[in-house]
């Protein structure tokens, strides 16, 4: 016999269940869920996002429960989300009301109300800063005060969206409002071909990693490749509400969300009569200050909608293969007992190599 099965049962699995206690309660101070929550905002905004819950505190257990794993924090997340009850259906949120802390554009060097650099680590060194090993509470509380001391008061800005002047002009192909109430990818299965609002919410909730390699094997040339550019990258704050039932019109507002929204252009021919040059806008939109996967969404937005033979251009591949618990799901199922499958299989190789009179 080739595998010689793993004895132990019971005890075995409780005893690696405590070994897992024991890995993540390896150091004599709890890591605390604040310096979590607090310190990690990336991390927090990714596991939200591919779990479709906004909850950063949630987030920061979960991730503190795993070790950091941000497979399994989506897991707990979702196994979570699962068994709330669905009170209410919130209102469509507007970008353009989105109080913002970072807004640039690619398009053109002057907007309406100027590019706001904002929190972002495009323009620092990738140097590693080793004066953090000697960081203490005291003194990273002294250089937090000292920063908003000197900075220049700016309240959170309300500004339009770059696309807003272009559509105005014309320039910007708008397709019709169609009427229809967004696909719910969690109540409903998707059917391929999906419509669009399914398609941004399964992207929006796809591993990070898969749904930014995917666009970027569009940006090299593989299948429909028309280099985008940014119109408008912002984030912010945008306000969550929800109808008042007892007084038409009326609306309450649950807090705030931040939120990140990219608009990509992309030059495209709508048809063969002269000037039917257009640009056509892709979307993202993620939870949190995801740039990169929001980027990476608008630009599948382009690539799900023009034919070709590659996997960006594949609706199907695409939806279906980025979904972190199903992909990771999958992958790690061959951690488990195979022993008749691959005993099936021994046996078919040696009366195969006995039929062709192969030496073992």
């Amino acid at each position: 016999m080739a595998y010689v099965a793993v004895t132990g049962g019971k005890e075995a699995i409780a005893e690696s269940i405590r070994l897992l206690q024991y890995h993540r309660c390896a150091t004599e101070t709890p890591l605390a869920l604040e310096a979590v929550e607090k310190s990690m905002d990336l991390l927090i905004h990714r596991v939200m996002g591919e779990a479709g819950f906004y909850c950063p505190a949630y987030a920061a257990l979960a991730l503190k429960q795993c070790e950091g794993s941000v497979e399994e924090a989506v897991f707990l997340l979702r196994a979570y989300r699962s068994t709330l009850t669905r009170s209410y259906y919130s209102l469509p949120v507007d970008c353009g009301e989105m109080r913002l802390i970072r807004r640039i554009s690619s398009v053109f060097k002057d907007v309406k109300g100027g590019q706001m650099l904002g929190p972002s680590y495009d323009y620092t060194y990738r140097i590693l800063d080793f004066g953090l090993c000697q960081e203490d509470a005291a003194q990273a509380h002294r250089q937090a005060a000292a920063i908003l001391a000197g900075a220049q008061p700016r309240p959170l800005e309300r500004l339009e969206t770059v696309s807003q002047g272009l559509r105005d002009q014309g320039l910007i192909h708008t397709p019709p409002e169609n009427g229809e109430e967004p696909f719910d990818v969690t109540m409903e299965n998707l059917e391929f071909p999906c419509p669009r609002s399914a398609r941004l919410q399964v992207l929006a909730r796809g591993d990070t990693g898969f749904v930014t390699g995917i666009a970027y094997s569009a940006l090299r040339g593989y299948g429909f490749s028309n280099h985008p550019t940014i119109g408008e990258l912002r984030s912010g704050y945008v306000d969550l509400t929800i109808p008042y039932l007892f007084a038409e019109g009326e609306q309450i507002d649950l807090g705030e969300l931040l939120l990140t929204q990219v608009v990509s252009y992309t030059a495209l021919d709508d048809g063969e009569a002269p000037g039917s040059l257009t640009i056509k806008e892709g979307f993202g939109m993620v939870f949190g200050r995801c740039e990169s996967k929001a980027i990476a969404i608008s630009i599948l937005d382009t690539t799900l909608d023009e034919p070709g033979d590659a996997p960006c251009n594949n609706e199907e591949f695409v939806l279906m293969h980025g979904d972190m618990l199903e992909m990771n799901g999958y992958i790690s199922h061959l951690k488990l007992p195979h022993y008749v499958t691959f005993q099936s299989k021994l046996s078919s190789v040696r009366k195969s190599r006995e039929k062709g009179g192969a030496q073992p």
